[in-house]
């Protein structure tokens, strides 16, 4: 279970409402599923305390009496169950009067908020019009297309951060500078080697930085003899991870640039890629458990996608599991979509592309079409191995019979003792219209109620996968 919230804050009140955040248990031993709130009058004591539940680490309590004191506590919940709750805070709401006093104040500040906001819309319509009369002038630099591709977003989602393509810079190493921090050589230390990788090797590592404590990582090297180009396609995975942050997307650490070997130094994940870990622990984890990682791989997946990015390979080998079972997507790397290796069959040569055939949607493998309704496919893809621990898709079939399968409407069964309802949720990322397939944001919906109701888990389909 979860340790305790630290502190619950009052970030604001009026006569019935209270507006309240709190930072994330400290440990919290796995996936948050949600968070419950308690609270009752400070003079009527806890017997007749109510209770309410957020998804995030904030909440909106509402229906309290003016002038009222509360006394409020908050704990969070994992699928282990509840953690202790924080220690009792008093809050009170607002007088009536002093409700209506602020807002009168406020009315001036609202004016010119409103103000603010509608001159920065013109703003951005103004560089809109300027940067395509420059366009249509055949001013196509890079910079234009960017301040367009910037303003476009800020009216899509206004305030959210969006993934920007380090390849779009004419610089590469700008983007490196911009998306990831430098860390001195001196600062790292490596310990031994776990794997290869397709630039080099992979280490495990220790990494001291000045005024923090030191912490294991995983080390990305890239080997000697580089060229140029390799150079700018393996820094480019840490000038893609570096614009995330989110707990189910693995976290940059930094990068070491200045000196040789180049590394891409990252968070240490102790159970290693998931498909592995899964087959090595057969049979032992609950069906819980198992929807708790798939939760957690839909979360950092509806995360990508409100950022405009598309992962393009996303498998269990490709998701890593920490010694707490979270899972992170990982893998933002470019390369095996550039360079042939006959000896591995999961990439095939597609239209000037390689493509992991038995992951994608039938049409990213058809015309190249790539989006989050290709990269739901794929998840569903993943739920499939994570409820099987870890075997192949499409068993021994050869790609070519996976592709006319698929076009034919074949979908995988369902794996040994699956609950129905994971089976359909995979069915649902499997439909060949692609605008008809679940967003990550209802993926992640579906599983949390899934979790809360766990009886609606005990309906297991009968026929299943070899």
């Amino acid at each position: 279970a979860p340790s305790a919230v630290p502190t619950v804050h009052l970030m604001g009140a009026s006569a019935n409402t209270m507006s309240l955040s709190w930072l994330p248990p400290e440990k919290p031993n796995g996936i948050i599923l949600d968070y419950e709130i308690k609270y009752h009058e400070k003079d009527q004591g806890e017997a007749i305390a109510h209770t309410m539940t957020a998804q995030r680490s904030s909440a909106r309590i509402e229906g309290l009496k003016p002038g009222t004191p509360y006394v409020v506590q908050v704990r969070a919940r994992t699928v282990a169950g509840y953690g202790r709750y924080s220690s009792p805070t008093d809050f009170s709401t607002n007088h009536q009067a002093d409700a209506d006093k602020t807002l009168q104040e406020q009315l001036p500040l609202i004016v010119g908020s409103l103000t603010a906001g509608l001159v920065f819309i013109i703003v951005v319509v103004v560089i809109a019009i300027v940067c395509l009369r420059k366009q249509r002038n055949g001013s196509e630099s890079e910079y234009t297309e960017k301040l367009q591709q910037y303003s476009k977003s800020l009216q899509i989602t206004p305030g959210m951060k969006v993934y920007i393509d380090p390849f779009t810079y004419e610089d590469p190493n700008e983007a490196i500078r911009e998306f990831a921090k430098e860390i001195d050589v001196s600062c790292v230390k490596i310990e031994e080697v776990i794997g290869a990788g397709e630039f080099g090797e992979v280490c495990r590592g220790r990494l001291k930085l000045p005024g923090r404590r030191e912490i294991i990582v995983a080390i990305k090297t890239l080997k000697a003899g580089y060229t140029e180009r390799q150079r700018r396609d393996f820094l480019s995975e840490a000038s893609i991870m570096g614009q995330f942050d989110h707990p189910n997307i693995i976290r940059l650490e930094g990068v070491v640039t200045k000196s040789r070997p180049v590394m891409i130094v990252t968070e240490f994940m102790e159970n290693g890629a998931l498909d592995s870990f899964l087959r090595l622990n057969d049979g032992q984890f609950t069906v819980i458990q198992l929807v708790g990682m798939l939760r957690g791989i839909a979360a950092g997946m509806k995360y990508l996608s409100d950022m405009n990015y598309v992962h393009r390979d996303l498998a269990a080998r490709n998701i890593l599991v920490n010694s707490n079972l979270v899972c992170k997507v990982s893998d933002f790397g470019l390369s095996r979509f550039l360079e042939d290796d006959p000896t591995d069959p999961t990439y095939t040569s597609s239209l000037g592309g390689k493509i992991p055939i038995r992951w994608t949607a039938p049409e990213a493998i058809a015309y190249r079409k790539f989006t989050s309704a290709s990269d739901v496919w794929s998840y569903g893809i993943v739920m499939w191995e994570v409820m099987s621990y870890g075997e192949r898709p499409y068993w021994d079939m050869s790609n070519q019979d996976v592709i006319n399968a698929v076009e034919q409407d074949y979908r995988l069964p369902p794996p040994m003792d699956c609950p129905t309802a994971l089976h359909q949720l995979m069915l649902d990322c499997w439909v060949k219209e692609r605008n008809l397939r679940p967003k990550f944001s209802q993926i992640v919906n579906t599983l949390d109620k899934l979790i809360r109701n766990a009886a609606s888990l005990k309906v297991v389909t009968s026929t299943h996968s070899g």
